[in-house]
């Protein structure tokens, strides 16, 4: 009988969406335990890498009495902030610490539109222009153009932890346009659990989010280790 695969999530302390819906995507997964890092109040910036990376390793060492197949690696910005080689990085320190296979959100991000066979995306945030702007370049960095962005320019993680579904939606439709080749939703405290099928549906173009780009990297990781979990192709409550 195979065993049921075990894994560690590690997200901002403030973030409220991600567990849930990670639980929702892969189900075979939950109850899972989450490590909470410490942060600022404010929207993360680049300066605030160092201390933040410190505190990841921190809020992991906690579960250093347990072994997991799987460690998620959930702040968008901080895995992006830093470029393709700083969130590699922090990848590498997760999988020293823990000795387990690590994925990331900012890599399973570009993961996802390479998936589609994608050369741009309009892409959809909750951040400030200079957090933007790093998402930016590590997306192009990586291969990906940014056809077209916009934000809800939140300051502070009480505004980010108020935006509702249904703003996610309005956003991403005033974003894309005729041309966009696929559309990304970034940022894993944004809720896009239903979001996502509805918006696949609607404008008949790839459409991800940070959080089931990462649930699917994640599965895919585990697969590759013999542990598959079956992730639903679409979840839609409406």
């Amino acid at each position: 009988m195979q065993r049921n695969a075990s894994a560690l999530l590690v997200v901002p302390e403030n973030n409220t969406t991600m567990e849930p819906e990670i639980a929702a995507l892969c189900p075979q997964l939950a109850p899972f335990p989450v490590a909470r890092v410490k942060r600022p109040a404010r929207t993360l910036l680049l300066e605030d890498l160092p201390a933040y990376g410190e505190a990841t390793l921190d809020a992991v060492d906690q579960f250093a009495d347990r072994r997991f197949d799987l460690v998620i690696y959930g702040c968008t910005a901080a895995g992006f902030l830093g470029g393709p080689a700083g969130n590699a990085l922090m990848v590498e320190k997760l999988r020293e610490r823990t000795q387990a296979t690590v994925v990331s959100t900012a890599g399973a991000m570009v993961e996802a539109l390479r998936s589609e066979g994608v050369a741009s995306a309009a892409v959809v945030t909750p951040y400030l222009a200079p957090v933007n702007d790093g998402l930016r370049r590590y997306l192009e960095t990586s291969g990906i153009e940014v056809e077209t962005l916009d934000s809800l320019y939140c300051e502070t993680t009480a505004e980010l932890g108020s935006i509702r579904e249904d703003q996610v939606l309005e956003l991403a439709r005033r974003t894309v346009t005729r041309q966009s080749e696929a559309l990304f939703i970034a940022c894993s405290q944004l809720p896009t659990l239903n979001a996502v099928a509805t918006l696949r549906a609607e404008l008949d173009i790839p459409v991800w989010s940070s959080i089931r780009a990462t649930a699917w990297a994640g599965a895919a990781a585990l697969a590759a280790q013999g542990l598959p979990v079956q992730m639903p192709a679409d979840v839609n409550a409406g």
